[in-house]
C-alpha cells in the first residue's frame, strides 16, 4: 500500500530583522508537523520567492521594511495574488496603520509584542477563513478579540466543521475536498481542535466534543 504524501505547509515571512524571523519560526512550528519557513527581508527579494514559489499557503509580513515598505507590498500581493492571505505582523499601534492594512486587504494584523499563543489562535483563525484585529481596535473588550464566536472550547466555526466531518470518520483528504481547502490547512485545524480540547487523537477529539454538546 503506497505511504500518504505529505503535505507541507509553506509559510513566507518577511521582515528585515534576522532574530525576529528566527524567534516567529520557533512559533510556527507549533501549527503542525509539516511547516516549512521561507525567510525574506524586504520587498525585492519578497517579490522574488511569491512569483518563483506557486505554492506559499500564508505570508507574514512587517510594515517597516527598507526600500519599498509593507503597505505597498501588500498591495502588490493583493493585486497579483488575490487569494494568497497576508496576516501583518507589525511594531506598529497605530489605528490608522491597522485599519489601512485591513482595508487594503490584509487578513489580519497582530502586534509584535502580542504573545505566542495569541499569534498561533490568529493565525489558526485566519486560516479557517476569519480576520484577526487586536484589542486596540475592539471597543468594550478587554481581552484580546478574534473576530469569531469563541464557545464550545474556543473553537472556530471552520474547526466544528472539520470535527464534524471527523466524526463522520472522513479522512484528511475528504475534508479537505469537502471544505475546498487545502489538506495541510486540515491538518492544522485539526491540531488545534485537538489541543483545545485537551486530547491527544481524533478519537478521543470526536468522544469529547459530542460528550460536551460541541457537535
Amino acid at each position: 500500500m503506497a505511504l500518504e504524501k505529505t503535505i507541507t505547509m509553506n509559510i513566507l515571512i518577511i521582515d528585515d530583522h534576522p532574530l525576529f524571523r528566527e524567534g516567529l519560526s520557533h512559533i510556527l512550528i507549533n501549527l503542525g508537523e509539516a511547516i516549512k519557513i521561507i525567510e525574506s527581508s524586504n520587498y525585492e527579494t519578497a517579490v522574488k520567492e511569491i512569483s518563483t514559489i506557486p505554492d506559499i499557503d500564508l505570508v507574514l509580513l512587517d510594515l517597516n521594511l527598507p526600500g519599498k515598505n509593507g503597505f505597498e507590498l501588500l498591495s502588490f500581493i493583493r493585486q497579483q495574488y488575490a487569494a494568497l492571505p497576508v496576516i501583518i505582523l507589525s511594531a506598529s499601534n497605530c489605528r490608522s496603520d491597522i485599519q489601512q492594512c485591513l482595508d487594503s486587504g490584509a487578513r489580519g494584523f497582530i502586534p509584535k509584542e502580542t504573545s505566542s499563543a495569541i499569534i498561533l489562535n490568529a493565525i489558526q483563525l485566519i486560516l479557517s477563513g476569519g480576520i484577526y484585529t487586536p484589542q486596540c481596535m475592539t471597543q468594550n473588550n478587554h481581552t484580546d478579540s478574534l473576530t469569531s464566536d469563541n464557545l464550545d472550547y474556543g473553537l472556530t466555526p471552520r474547526q466544528k466543521e472539520v470535527l464534524t466531518l471527523l466524526s463522520h470518520g472522513h479522512s484528511n483528504k475528504y475534508i479537505a475536498e469537502e471544505l475546498q481547502l487545502a489538506e495541510s490547512t486540515i491538518k492544522v485545524h485539526i491540531t488545534s481542535v485537538l489541543r483545545a480540547l485537551g486530547v491527544s487523537n481524533r478519537t478521543q477529539a470526536v468522544i469529547t466534543a459530542k460528550r460536551d454538546g460541541v457537535i
